[in-house]
């Protein structure tokens, strides 16, 4: 039950060199996180030499537009294809969820000054969005650098949850700049690249009941000074950007998941064939056969979907309506598989450390991150463009 890795992959998804690539990349990830991968969950955080060696292999480097991103999607699929959704989201807000904010809105010398170390894995970055009170509805932020002098601005607040956020160098955090005017939008908010090593920054583990290895914290803001050059693009104007970035961000999460849900199939299959019950194989029963049939004709489906909008981002033409779709659907069929991993595992599967229970506790998560799914349907139904 592990389908073939370029089978479903044609033009215009394809580039040159595309199977050998895939291999190649899945011949490094085995060197580089395989090994490793169970000793950073329990250690809940990716350490500096593994992100070192993950830099040195060119794994924390490829393109975030044009064809190049038909690489990256192919890395992000099989990053999630490892089965360790920790690492892939710890890897995912790195190299591109975080990283797209400099890539996107950065100016030449804030490019020049962090993309390097980000992609030789020598500087980690984290992304600061979320809050208690600011998640799916961002217009309740309350993090912010309102008080100004004439060298810069002093954050002040909380952030969380924020993966690599106890190893991270560089913050990439949103915080109001102005006072709203109202209750209602993201009204004179703005993004600042915050270093994590100030003064005023305190950092507190907050371990999450699955994505063990993404050394998800919580983060607050006392005072924290930034520069005038530490702002990340147009000041107050951070609902344009995030509009931007956020389909990215869900882009990159569904392409994950995709991965995710391929190692989970890969994993039920080798079970249903090898496990026996009234002597014969658990996949000889009709019913497993039948719902496992299923699982595979709707990954099938959304993998289609995810190349379609990777190759749709790579002409510049990703929409938020097709980054929601692509997003819920793998993320929920990422959940949907992990639970019939587990069920058909039995007790085994639901044991702590078990490969399947990983699956099953690290798989909701991928359904709240980069905005819930019931947002995700309110994205979707916004971009309707069919007669009801």
């Amino acid at each position: 039950m592990s389908p073939d890795a370029d089978s479903a992959i044609r033009d215009p998804y394809a580039f040159a060199g595309h199977g050998e690539f895939r291999e190649r990349i899945r011949h490094l990830l085995a060197q580089s996180v395989l090994p490793h991968a169970d000793e950073w969950e329990r250690s809940t955080r990716i350490p500096a030499k593994g992100w070192r060696a993950l830099g040195e292999q060119g794994l924390l480097g490829f393109g975030h537009s044009g064809e190049d991103f038909l690489r990256s999607a192919v890395f992000l699929e099989e990053l999630g294809r490892t089965g360790y959704a920790g690492v892939r989201a710890a890897v995912g807000v790195h190299a591109y969820m975080a990283a797209s904010y400099l890539e996107l809105f950065g100016t030449a010398e804030q490019k020049a000054t962090y993309l390097p170390r980000i992609r030789s894995g020598e500087l980690v970055v984290a992304l600061a969005i979320s809050e208690d009170e600011a998640g799916s509805d961002l217009s309740r932020l309350a993090t912010e650098a309102l008080t100004a002098d004439e060298s810069g601005r002093y954050v002040n607040g909380c952030k969380r949850p924020v993966a690599n956020g106890s190893q991270a160098d560089l913050i990439v955090t949103l915080v109001r700049t102005r006072q709203a005017t109202s209750e209602r939008g993201l009204t004179g908010a703005s993004l600042v690249l915050v270093d994590a090593h100030s003064p005023g920054v305190t950092r507190r583990p907050e371990p999450m009941l699955g994505m063990r290895s993404a050394d998800v914290c919580r983060i607050d803001f006392d005072q924290v000074k930034v520069g005038h050059d530490q702002l990340l693009g147009r000041q107050d104007r951070a609902l344009m950007h995030l509009m931007k970035a956020l389909d990215f961000e869900r882009l990159v999460a569904g392409i994950l998941a995709v991965g995710g849900v391929h190692s989970c199939l890969a994993l039920l299959g080798a079970f249903v064939r090898e496990h026996r019950v009234g002597g014969a194989p658990l996949a000889a029963k009709q019913a497993v056969k039948h719902r496992l049939a299923d699982l595979v004709a709707e990954f099938e489906l959304v993998r289609h979907f995810a190349y379609r909008a990777a190759w749709r981002h790579s002409q510049g033409d990703l929409d938020s309506q097709t980054a929601s779709i692509l997003k819920l659907k793998a993320t929920e069929l990422a959940v949907e598989t992990a639970q019939v991993c587990v069920q058909y595992h039995g007790a085994r599967g639901y044991a702590e450390g078990s490969a399947a229970a990983r699956h099953y506790r690290d798989a909701m998560a991928g359904t709240i991150a980069a905005g819930a799914s019931e947002l995700m349907r309110d994205m979707i139904f916004e971009g309707m463009s069919y007669e009801l």
